[in-house]
């Protein structure tokens, strides 16, 4: 059972995804591309971010809407990843790699995206709706 954020597998796998995308920011010469870092920087750690700040929010529907924001960003640090290869900066088989983590944390967020519209549980915030309650 998910108890936290920490628990969430696409939280887990944003986390791993977010530390490459570090790593690939302090190589040369990425390094000195601010604009690219600063973006791409932003965008990986929104992923993670937004799923934290649903999930604590205790509700399905805002929970619902920062998956929405997170699988958004998913698609954001895709789009900044093209930009780097084509800079030069990571060569075709790094780029197919951080393209496949990218897109499994996209398609995990996905599967929470259509459980959430599906799931009668309204979430913490109600605890009518706990199923441990009796009504």
């Amino acid at each position: 059972m998910i108890k936290r954020f920490e628990d969430l597998r696409a939280w887990q796998l944003a986390r791993v995804h977010s530390q490459a995308i570090t790593t690939l920011c302090r190589s040369e010469p990425m390094r000195r591309d601010f604009g690219l870092i600063d973006q791409i920087s932003r965008a990986v750690g929104s992923v993670m971010d937004n799923l934290a700040e649903g999930f604590d929010r205790g509700s399905r529907g805002e929970f619902r809407q920062f998956l929405g924001y997170a699988k958004g960003s998913t698609g954001e640090v895709r789009s900044q990843l093209y930009r780097a290869a084509d800079r030069g900066y990571l060569d075709p088989a790094t780029l197919e790699t951080l393209l496949q983590q990218n897109d499994e944390i996209s398609r995990i967020i996905r599967g929470l995206i259509d459980s959430t519209n599906t799931s009668p549980f309204q979430g913490s915030r109600y605890p009518k709706d706990s199923p441990n309650s009796t009504r």
